[in-house]
């Protein structure tokens, strides 16, 4: 028998989080969290400011702000001006904040692995949460996996909608096979205006043909803008390099090469261009060929298929932390807690 008893949350006793990054998923993220009674959202960083307010930030303000100023520097009280917003910001809520969310784009593909380390050198202990979508950018946070368990940070990885929700369904799907012979993730995004995810669109645009990550993030807006009319506002996806493959064969189901990811992005039309799903085709102890779909419901978004999973495995995450279990994890190897 377990003596394990999972830590409770509450509104009297909530986990008390962070966002970093406050575009259009940061945004999102903070209007997520706002109805939780299980987390309190204290802390927020852009590139040109951070605030940071143990009595819980407002949504509805922040986002106010930010858009008519800015910056959250700008927020009365709490915020203030930063050319280094997130190691100051990790100074100012060292004891505060149990967790972050990194809502942060991956520009260019070694930004997360340096934010990262960052945290490692502050001395901070707590949890970190990504969104990661790219193969390479993972395999570098895999390097930081002793610096992290050494730091006492519970870190974990790709954990938006794909890879992370998808990447979980596909893990447990598996399960009915012996063997597993493909997966194959198709999602479809749907934007009424591309400026409120620049950030995201541009690590999309790095995945086109001809196209990389550190040309997507040179683009200026004018040139995003004339892309995207040569192509009606479509992102046509295929093959794409996603973390999907690393997590899934870190976690034991099956080799990389066997599982691809592509999608349309419609950068003009919120309805989504087709339906987001995973299938996982495989052999079963009978030696049966079958496949099983997870279809995601066409009304949901591409910010609540991303941040619903983060602040589950953010939660799954502050658990383990308390627990005294650091290091490296990712969407394929943990579930997530579903947050009050």
């Amino acid at each position: 028998m377990s003596n394990h008893q999972p830590i409770t949350h509450s509104a009297r006793n909530p986990m008390r989080v962070g966002v970093l990054g406050f575009g259009g998923l940061g945004q999102a993220a903070a209007r997520v969290l706002a109805p939780k009674r299980e987390m309190r959202w204290v802390a927020a960083a852009d590139q040109k400011g951070y605030v940071y307010s143990t009595e819980g930030l407002d949504p509805d303000r922040c986002i106010e702000v930010y858009r008519d100023r800015g910056s959250l520097g700008d927020l009365e009280p709490g915020g203030t001006h930063s050319t280094q917003s997130i190691e100051d910001l990790i100074r100012r809520g060292s004891q505060g904040v149990d967790g972050y969310f990194l809502a942060l784009p991956n520009l260019p593909n070694t930004f997360m692995a340096s934010v990262a380390k960052a945290f490692i050198e502050s001395g901070w202990r707590g949890v970190l949460v990504d969104a990661l979508k790219r193969t390479s950018a993972v395999e570098q946070l895999l390097e930081l996996q002793d610096d992290l368990n050494n730091a006492g940070i519970t870190y974990m990885t790709g954990c938006g909608a794909t890879p992370g929700l998808l990447t979980a369904a596909a893990a447990v799907a598996a399960q009915s096979y012996a063997e597993i012979h493909s997966v194959k993730i198709t999602f479809g995004v749907g934007i009424a205006n591309w400026e409120a995810y620049r950030a995201t669109i541009r690590e999309d645009i790095a995945h086109l043909p001809g196209y990389d990550v550190e040309r997507a993030r040179a683009m200026t807006d004018a040139e995003v803008e004339a892309l995207l009319d040569e192509t009606d506002g479509l992102l046509k996806l295929e093959g794409m390099e996603h973390a999907d493959d690393i997590m899934l064969e870190l976690a034991g189901i099956c080799d990389r090469d066997r599982v691809t990811v592509g999608g349309v992005v419609d950068t003009r039309n919120p309805k989504k261009p087709l339906s987001t799903n995973v299938r996982v085709t495989g052999r079963t102890f009978e030696g049966k060929i079958s496949t099983h779909t997870f279809t995601l419901g066409d009304e949901t978004s591409m910010a609540a298929n991303v941040c619903g999973p983060a602040f589950g495995y953010l939660k799954a995450g502050i658990n383990l932390h308390r627990r005294g279990i650091h290091g490296l994890f990712t969407a394929a190897e943990v579930m997530p807690q579903f947050v009050r």
